[in-house]
């Protein structure tokens, strides 16, 4: 009964570590390990947002990198949308930050759907953004999207269910959120086929790798292009979301994916790595920072990277 107490008890400890922003790790470090030289834009996915209820997307990632001496902002689109409409509402904040702070230019950050948001940004106007970094990026498409879109027909009593049931949700989330966005979910869920960003591609292929799993143009149009993203779908059975994760990551066909994306499909410019043991929501920083115990702490992915942005005059 004791082993079984005490083991329980580590389990426990090493979660809340885990989770914690592990303050030893950072005080190590300059004051100005994160301190970019343009300010740092993060930008959510689907049914995303950036804070509800007291709750926020990037779970510890701004208060993480500020600490350090980034400039950060945390960015809000239409949470279900098309690539081009969240792109043009990012567009908007984008000069909305510069004309208030002043800087010339920005760094954007996006996850899953925020991948193709912050690419589309950068370009149509690669003036105004030093660099795009993809986090768990849908930038081939998703195998999940794929399997949903093909199993309910268009047009279909099926598809307005669907369509019924997450608009409601995006709704909800988005006036939880105070976004103020109008929802289209069917052209977000085209986006996210492979059909879809293949098409998106066509138009915004900067930094898209031209082989299957390989890494895209670091540099185009002044513009530098990063990327990272998991490969495990379950990384902590106290994390709720893993279990979810794990079954959609059975409609992927490559093994190696975060749940919802394969891994070779998120690459874009620099790949950082593709093989982090993170699911979907570790890559930021969820479900509240509870992640695999033995892997690199997403919080580090964040402050490692903002250091490589500062290093590269960014």
């Amino acid at each position: 009964m004791f082993k079984k107490s005490l083991a329980i008890a580590c389990i426990v400890s090493s979660s809340l570590w885990s989770a914690s922003s592990q303050a030893w790790w950072f005080s190590s470090s300059d004051d100005d390990y994160t301190q970019t030289k343009y300010p740092i834009l993060l930008t959510h996915g689907i049914l995303g947002f950036d804070e509800m209820l007291g709750v926020d997307y990037w779970y510890k990632i701004p208060q993480t990198l500020e600490a350090e001496g980034a400039e950060v902002y945390t960015t809000q689109v239409a949470n279900s949308q098309s690539v081009e409409v969240r792109g043009e509402q990012l567009l908007s904040e984008v000069q909305n930050i510069i004309a208030a702070t002043g800087a010339t230019k920005v760094n954007l950050i996006g996850h899953s759907h925020g991948g193709p948001t912050v690419r589309y940004v950068a370009s149509v106007r690669p003036d105004l953004i030093a660099s795009v970094t993809s986090v768990g990026g849908v930038n081939k498409g998703s195998d999940v999207a794929d399997f949903v879109r093909n199993a309910v027909p268009e047009d279909s009593a099926a598809e307005a269910v669907l369509a019924g049931l997450t608009t409601a949700l995006a709704t909800v989330i988005d006036y939880l959120s105070a976004g103020g966005y109008e929802q289209d979910v069917l052209s977000m869920l085209t986006s996210l086929t492979t059909e879809g960003s293949l098409a998106f591609n066509q138009n915004h292929p900067q930094g898209i790798p031209t082989t299957a799993c390989g890494e895209g143009e670091y540099s185009v149009n002044g513009v530098n292009y990063y990327s990272w993203s998991g490969a495990s779908a379950f990384t902590n059975a106290l994390d709720p979301s893993d279990y979810f994760l794990g079954l959609t990551s059975v409609l992927i066909d490559d093994s190696k994916n975060d749940g919802l994306i394969e891994s070779c499909d998120s690459n874009l410019g620099m790949v950082v790595r593709n093989d982090y043991s993170m699911n979907h929501l570790d890559e930021v920083n969820q479900f509240f920072g509870i992640h695999h115990l033995f892997a690199t702490d997403p919080l580090t992915v964040y402050r490692t990277h903002a250091n490589r942005l500062k290093n590269a005059g960014l």
